[in-house]
């Protein structure tokens, strides 16, 4: 005898092939049931677990505003330090015409040396 596909007859009883469907639905509702409960206590455990070891949630780290003013007096007190401690600008020096000439009388007696002692 050839099976129903392949174009055989069959006669299953549709009473105990209902039954068995029904059953087999029950079975896997129940098998649904329980893998659902098993993914929220995974989902729970890891919601715990990256509260714990997330650290900060947005991933920036916030000063407050009084945090900043803190930050910026200090920032001031410095930078007033380090100014109080520079010296005070010297006023430029000024050569008397004298000197001057003196200075300039001598590099060209240098300059004269030089010239006598290369020819």
């Amino acid at each position: 005898m050839l099976p129903p596909l392949l174009g055989g007859s069959a006669t299953i009883p549709t009473e105990r092939t209902m039954a068995n469907l029904s059953g087999i639905v029950k079975q896997l509702k129940k098998e649904r049931d329980r893998v659902a409960k098993q993914l929220s206590g995974m989902d729970a455990a890891l919601r715990a677990f990256a509260g714990v070891y997330s650290g900060s949630t947005n991933g920036k780290r916030r000063i407050s505003a009084a945090g900043r003013k803190r930050i910026a007096a200090a920032q001031r007190a410095r930078w007033a330090r380090v100014r109080g401690k520079s010296k005070a600008a010297t006023p430029k020096r000024t050569m008397s015409a004298a000197s001057r000439r003196k200075i300039a009388a001598a590099q060209r007696a240098r300059w004269a040396k030089v010239k006598a002692a290369r020819k």
